[in-house]
């Protein structure tokens, strides 16, 4: 039983190793490549875990091996843009102008169904707004509509809005951060201090509060203070 335990364990930690080389993605988000190899990998790894007979170092080996050559495909993708291409594929235009472009979704084997489904996935109804779609060689759809269509920013309103900058988490689940408080040059003083104003005595209390670049506080208590 403690074989069976050390076995599986170890094997898991390798696949994740293995996973975390592929970069942090989701399952939609693989490239061809990278998909074959999370499948392999699993199944390669299933027999060591069940069958006891086969030495560990077996297993090993072919998963081993596999990671090898993903780190070294990575390292000829990044070089050549003509390999990358044929490993990876490239983007097809599939709507120009409004148009779906027949021949480049059958090429895909892309459906219209798909197409609409995932233009209404993008916020669009009206096909005849699309300037361009692109299928990405990761199957994700890019929709750029028409710019008059495009949802106004505040640079074409003409506005000078402030910068907030990134909020930094200083409570999570009432535990305080005390990293995060020192890079923003802020300690626990200051921290209660702005507890205290919202009448909040324990940071335990607190079920999220972040801050932004220019000390802007958002503040979630606890469902039992609510």
């Amino acid at each position: 039983m403690v074989i069976a335990m050390v076995r599986t364990i170890l094997l898991y930690l390798i696949i994740i190793a293995g996973i975390r080389l592929m970069g942090k993605r989701q399952i939609g988000e693989l490239e061809p490549s990278e998909l074959v190899l999370a499948l392999l990998i699993a199944d390669l790894a299933a027999v060591p875990m069940q069958d006891f007979g086969i030495p560990l170092l077996t297993g090993l080996l072919p998963i081993l091996t596999l990671l090898c050559l993903t780190m070294a495909l990575s390292v000829l993708t990044m070089k050549s843009i003509k390999f990358r291409a044929i490993l990876c594929g490239r983007p097809s235009i599939i709507v120009k102008d409004g148009v779906p472009l027949k021949r480049e979704m059958q090429k895909n084997r892309f459906t219209l169904d798909e197409l609409m489904e995932e233009l209404r996935m993008n916020g669009i109804t009206d096909l005849a707004t699309v300037h361009y779609a692109i299928l990405e060689t990761n199957g994700q759809l890019s929709v750029l509509p028409y710019a008059v269509h495009q949802p106004p920013s505040a640079h074409t309103l003409k506005m000078n809005p402030q910068e907030p900058g990134l909020p930094a988490v200083l409570i999570n689940d009432g535990r305080i951060m005390t990293r995060a408080l020192h890079l923003r040059g802020l300690d626990e003083a200051w921290l209660y201090q702005q507890l205290h104003q919202r009448n909040i005595r324990e940071a335990r209390d607190v079920f999220l509060l972040t801050v932004d670049e220019r000390n802007q506080i958002y503040l979630v208590e606890q469902e039992g203070r609510q």
